[in-house]
């Protein structure tokens, strides 16, 4: 996104670009969202006051001025305090997702009596409930913080995670799926908001490729601990998933439980009762501020704890920029999603041990791991969207089509090798995440955005786990067919968004245009109507 600067202009000099200038007058800052005026514009840029209930408000000042290696210590200080807890907190929520899967391998199924139907449909009915919970989910932390929501949540789901060891039937797999699916609904859109708080729009794609790759992380760290735990099998008379529900239940509650005394509340309220000091000096703080509201000044519109309003719902709904991005979240991680789901049941159906499915799960995270975050940072460097997101489904589209080629029976090495480089592959949502923040403008419009997206990534879950048909297995010829053709589908919807977004920008970009000197700096000066036209005004940059 592009918006004019609203911050003090730079004085034009010959041979100088307006980069260079504007850094000269503002301090290293981050600009990635926001540029100067045109030249001959420079009157333009005005300093837009926060509002008085912006936590940050007594920091802000307009006239700051820091060193490039001033921001890059606040930078890295908040990496280090908060963005290594948060990826914990990730780390905790993976690790009670990927528990099922690795449960499979040890008999779970027979165990409950249950057919590989019965699991999508227990998948289904988490997503389900994943989804009801989205939106109370925003609307709590909207009223309540951050800081008083997220921990809760993490308890909850752990509490229900660890009561799974002690399930008997189908009914029982139903119930707690059911209410893990409550608990943990609304916790990624609200980590990933929360986040949007410390760290300009360039930043944020290469921290929230950190939050999935560690949760790639937990599943090479729960591989290897179902690989150890599910040798337990028939201690106390317990079957191994059992010992596996209940250690890793326990971890991840600790981890809630200290998450309640460590969060901030936000970047100028950093003590807690881990961490008696603020997080930051008050230079730092005043920095910290100052370059988030030069990159995004719409962050200081509204306090952390505003209430959601219906118009900001409907505004999210029915903005037609965001349908394309919705649609993409629907259709684009289905074809990856039966492959990583069946990974470890498939190895074992194909004739590996139970500690070899395990084992032989972690290349595809360490995989993912590293394509990720080499993407993520690619798409902050050329500051493009669009032709990096196409890389994951041109990765999976051919490995999907030799699935289907590839006969059945004695091939379980080729077989391991091409589910490994699916479930591996180059994984777009970090990027598409700070896509839809840095497309949406409006603070407390992020929140409904960021849900409804996450809601319909969900909703496209549900397809992706009943691809996979018993009917079809043990290969599922017929499931890999419809993937590749969803595959196509997604790329071509790729590339229609980013035809629709240059549009908008063009036909701002005239209007802007036609507007005289006076006209232009009136529109910007007025406050209530930048709040409320959001992404729509007309000196407002999509990025794609």
């Amino acid at each position: 996104m592009s918006i004019y600067q609203d911050h003090q202009p730079a004085r034009l000099e010959s041979g100088k670009d307006e980069t260079t200038l504007q850094r000269k007058s503002t301090g290293e800052c981050s600009t990635s969202h926001f540029s100067t005026p045109p030249v001959g514009q420079q009157g333009l840029s005005r300093v837009i006051e926060p509002h008085d209930a912006y936590e940050g408000k007594h920091r802000w000042d307009p006239g700051a001025e820091w060193t490039p290696a001033e921001e890059a210590a606040v930078v890295r200080k908040t990496d280090f305090l908060l963005l290594s807890w948060v990826s914990l907190m990730f780390f905790g929520l993976q690790l009670d997702r990927g528990n099922l899967s690795n449960a499979l391998t040890d008999n779970l199924l027979a165990d409950l009596g249950m057919t590989s139907n019965d699991y999508n449909n227990g998948l289904s009915i988490q997503i389900v409930c994943f989804l009801f919970a989205e939106f109370p989910v925003q609307v709590l932390i909207k009223r309540f913080g951050f800081k008083h929501v997220l921990p809760y949540l993490m308890i909850a789901w752990s509490i229900v995670s660890w009561a799974q060891a002690w399930m008997t039937d189908r009914s029982s797999f139903y119930v707690t799926r059911a209410f893990i699916g409550l608990c943990e609904g609304g916790f990624i859109p609200g980590t990933i908001l929360f986040t949007t708080y410390f760290y300009t729009s360039k930043e944020l794609s290469s921290r929230l490729a950190i939050f999935w790759s560690t949760l790639n992380v937990a599943r090479v760290i729960s591989s290897l601990l179902a690989a150890a735990i599910l040798n337990m099998r028939g201690v106390g008379g317990k079957p191994g998933w059992f010992w596996l529900f209940l250690l890793e239940g326990l971890l991840t509650f600790t981890i809630g439980a200290v998450s309640t005394l460590y969060l901030p509340y936000s970047p100028t309220r950093t003590k807690g009762y881990l961490w008696r000091r603020s997080w930051y000096t008050e230079r730092q703080e005043v920095i910290m501020i100052n370059r988030l509201l030069r990159d995004d000044p719409a962050k200081g519109l509204t306090s952390l704890t505003e209430p959601i309003r219906l118009r900001d719902i409907w505004s999210s709904l029915t903005d037609s920029s965001m349908w394309g991005l919705y649609f993409i979240g629907l259709i684009a991680y289905i074809p990856a999603t039966p492959v990583q789901a069946y990974l470890s049941l498939t190895l074992k159906r194909i004739g590996f041990s139970t500690f070899d499915s395990n084992m032989l799960s972690i290349p595809s995270a360490v995989l993912q791991i590293i394509l990720m975050l080499l993407l993520a940072r690619s798409s902050a460097y050329f500051d493009e969207r669009t032709f990096h997101c196409v890389i994951g489904e041109i990765w999976c589209l051919p490995l999907l089509a030799a699935l289907i080629t590839l006969p059945g029976g004695g091939r379980e090495w080729s077989r391991f090798t091409l589910t490994t480089m699916i479930s591996g592959y180059p994984y777009m949502h970090p990027i598409v995440s700070s896509w839809i923040s840095e497309n949406t403008f409006d603070v407390r419009k992020r929140a409904i955005t960021a849900a409804v997206y996450n809601v319909i990534v969900q909703a496209g879950s549900i397809t992706g786990n009943q691809i996979y048909r018993q009917d079809d297995a043990p290969y599922y010829y017929r499931g890999n067919k419809v993937l590749v053709s969803i595959c196509a589908l997604t790329v071509l919807v790729f590339i229609v968004q980013r035809q629709w977004l240059r549009q908008l920008n063009k036909t701002k970009e005239r209007k802007w245009s036609a507007l005289s000197l006076e006209e232009k700096e009136a529109y910007q000066a007025n406050k209530e109507e930048r709040e409320k036209d959001g992404n729509r005004r007309v000196d407002f940059r999509f990025k794609y």
